[in-house]
């Protein structure tokens, strides 16, 4: 039995929004801001109340620890950049898209980009794959749309094992 390249990056995909779902749907508002050390990057109001994550061009050593508001962050702007590729727009700059400003919200950005995205995956077909893509690397690196749609998979599953990893470490430091 043969098995489509779109099939099977659909199948990889809502296999790693199963455990996204595992660990969204019983984060409690606290959650998204606590750190568990220093140094950490988190999400915090501007002058103009809008949530702005820590950043750095160049990552830092020692590299902070994220919060769980920090990676929902991560999360929406690069796969909002990662869509906006698809669609042949510009993706905005990390420093221009802002954290939702509360738990709720961000888990609702994260499920409307996963709807987004299915209507990605459901238009795809097996030519698209092939086409150039320039996100997240350098349009010279020769990638392509496949190259992008298994990498959004990837870092998805990465930074949702990071957040439920922090869930758990709070949750185990509440009852010590």
């Amino acid at each position: 039995m043969s098995t489509s390249r779109c099939d099977l990056l659909r199948w990889q995909f809502e296999f790693t929004w199963a455990l996204a779902e595992l660990h969204l749907g019983v984060l409690a508002a606290e959650d998204f801001l606590w750190a568990p050390a220093d140094p950490h990057w988190t999400v915090r109001p501007d002058a103009d109340g809008a949530w702005r994550p820590d950043w750095a061009d160049t990552e830092p050593d020692p590299v902070p620890v994220p919060t769980i508001g920090w990676l929902s962050w991560h999360i929406g702007w690069w796969w909002s950049a990662a869509i906006d590729q698809l669609a042949d727009r510009t993706a905005a700059a990390p420093e221009d898209v802002p954290w939702p400003g509360d738990g709720v919200a961000a888990v609702a950005w994260l499920r409307e980009l996963r709807d987004t995205w299915l209507r990605v995956l459901d238009d795809l077909t097996e030519a698209e794959l092939d086409r150039p893509a320039a996100f997240p690397w350098p349009a010279e690196a020769g990638l392509t749309v496949a190259h992008l749609m298994s990498w959004v998979n990837s870092e998805l599953m990465k930074n949702i094992a990071e957040i439920g990893q922090l869930r758990l470490l709070r949750a185990t430091s509440l009852t010590s």
